[in-house]
């Protein structure tokens, strides 16, 4: 009886704390790592951009959500192709050229097929970088955020999309204006209609730009962030993050002189020694410049706001697409992320270690 009773203050704490209605109901979800990307543009990406760092590592995440109760599969998020020449040109080009660059690598499908999930029992699919759709079945679905741009290559030249990605496919486009559910400010959508799996509107990288929210414990979610940042300096730190998640001693010392005071300041940071506890922003910014990664900056601000208030509470765990500090910590497919509470505070503030692939404020 006791342990029901706080299983149940813990649900009902969740609930009063963002409005997410109890539930019972559970996902379980793995995480690939399908490629490791170079940009050479990394100011369309992030500011402000030291020297030495004009270049930025992207690992490209995607995720298997299984539904627990009857074993149905979603993938959020699907990577890219590996034959990079056969995306439409307004992407392949930047392949050709160089800011974009990679090691060969296995895409999803066939990442998932040696793992043993067969294609077929994809259910549907909601991808946010240009994979391949041509290699699953029609039988599995694609969700698409409200207003998502549709149009095609070859028919509009300039598009980062193609015909094959959508051809004899289901397409569902969301429409959040009617939903009840609100998290943290952000229209939700139950996906599996009870409460294990919610797609949230987050807008502004794309139009339709969306995140998701897998409740994998009856008390405990993982935030899947997608494109919301491209680097975990734009969402940390923050007040309650750090009053939450107070950096580790270690890292503290060395970021007094690790973070240059040429580019970052906060009110009790003297000159050649930065002071973290009073930053009360993130370290980087989204940029707002006119190349800029994201369609609408301002509104891909707000969504980050939104997003932060999960990020800076116990139980939830923000995963980004393009987070390189958690590369090395973690646990790829076929193990699962629902222990992440385990990892949740070796990862955090591990892009400010000068030693992470993800430091990038010194020069």
């Amino acid at each position: 009886m006791v342990s029901w009773l706080l299983l149940a203050s813990l649900v009902l704490r969740c609930a009063a704390n963002f409005g997410i209605p109890s539930s019972n109901a559970t996902v379980d979800v793995k995480a690939f790592n399908v490629a490791n990307f170079s940009a050479t543009l990394p100011g369309v990406l992030v500011q402000p951009v030291l020297p030495g760092h004009e270049t930025i590592q992207l690992p490209l995440h995607a995720f298997l959500v299984e539904h627990t109760a009857t074993g149905k599969r979603f993938m959020f998020d699907i990577g890219t192709r590996n034959d990079t020449a056969n995306l439409p040109p307004s992407v392949a080009s930047l392949f050709a050229s160089g800011v974009y660059s990679a090691q060969p690598f296995k895409p999803i499908t066939v990442l998932l097929e040696e793992g043993g999930i067969p294609l077929n029992s994809i259910e549907t699919v909601y991808f946010d970088h240009i994979g391949d759709m041509s290699k699953f079945p029609n039988t599995t679905g694609l969700v698409i955020g409200p207003g998502t741009n549709r149009s095609l290559y070859p028919e509009f030249p300039d598009s980062a999309l193609q015909a094959s990605d959508f051809a004899g496919r289901n397409v569902t486009e969301l429409d959040f204006n009617h939903t009840d559910l609100t998290f943290s400010g952000l229209p939700a959508l139950d996906y599996f209609g009870d409460g294990s799996f919610y797609l949230l509107n987050t807008p502004g990288h794309l139009v339709g730009h969306m995140t998701a929210l897998a409740r994998v414990t009856p008390s405990t979610f993982i935030v899947l962030g997608a494109d919301t940042v491209h680097h975990p300096g734009q969402l940390r730190p923050r007040p309650k993050f750090q009053h939450a998640y107070p950096c580790p001693t270690e890292l503290l010392e060395q970021s007094k002189t690790s973070v240059s005071t040429d580019y970052f300041w906060s009110p009790d940071t003297r000159t050649g020694m930065f002071h973290l506890p009073s930053r009360a922003q993130p370290l980087l910014s989204i940029p707002d410049l006119p190349d800029s990664a994201d369609v609408n900056p301002v509104a891909a601000r707000v969504s980050l706001d939104k997003i932060a208030e999960f990020d800076a509470h116990e139980d939830f765990f923000v995963v980004l697409a393009h987070d390189e500090s958690l590369v090395p910590v973690l646990p790829y497919f076929p193990k699962s992320l629902n222990a992440w509470k385990e990892i949740k505070d070796q990862v955090l503030w591990g892009f400010l270690n000068e030693t992470n692939p993800a430091y990038r404020f010194g020069p």
